[in-house]
């Protein structure tokens, strides 16, 4: 009876909607971390993509995981849409660079980088850690991230954000804030 009422429980906190801790207005934390883009090794550094533009930030699980997968296929068939719209994509994760190298070119179509950080440092600096270490296969890493997306402006600062472990509609969201932000900012 224990396990069962455990197992509810924690069903009830995965399929619970998450809240990240930065709201819009909140500076960004800045970051530099490994990458891979087209399987080909680099170094992401967020103060420099905002130079360009404004960005998003999505933080996912883990690698090669249904959801992660289909929300990385989702970035990329968008990623058009971003640039046309003068915004970069990085996807950051708790999985090591070499297995995001084969992520970068097979899930990520090789249109946006993925950033590894293994030892979960920019994960809790924006306040994204999956609460409930252990519970399941894409938790067998030492430092989960929620499934948390950020659209952080050019300066530095966060637009949107929206989080739910459901992967159906970062894509659309961070569209949608992006475009609304544009629409602010012409010129």
């Amino acid at each position: 009876m224990k396990r069962l009422l455990a197992g509810l429980t924690l069903a009830s906190l995965l399929a619970a909607p998450a809240f990240a801790a930065l709201a819009p207005g909140a500076v960004a934390p800045d970051f530099t971390l490994p990458a891979a883009l087209g399987g080909k090794d680099f170094t992401y550094d967020l103060a420099l993509a905002l130079k360009k533009g404004p960005a998003v930030v999505y933080f996912y699980p883990k690698a090669f995981t249904s959801g992660c997968s289909a929300e990385a296929h989702e970035f990329a068939e968008n990623i058009d849409n971003f640039k046309a719209l003068g915004a970069t994509v990085i996807g950051v994760s708790g999985d090591n660079i070499k297995v995001l190298e084969d992520f970068s070119t097979k899930d990520c179509a090789s249109k946006f980088p993925v950033a590894a950080d293994p030892k979960g440092e920019v994960i809790a600096k924006y306040d994204v850690a999956l609460g409930v270490p252990g519970a399941s296969v894409m938790m067998k890493m030492d430092h989960p991230s929620n499934r948390t997306s950020f659209l952080v402006g050019p300066d530095g600062k966060v637009i949107a954000t929206y989080s739910a472990l459901d992967a159906s509609k970062h894509v659309a969201t961070m569209l949608g804030a992006l475009k609304a932000w544009r629409e602010g900012h012409k010129g």
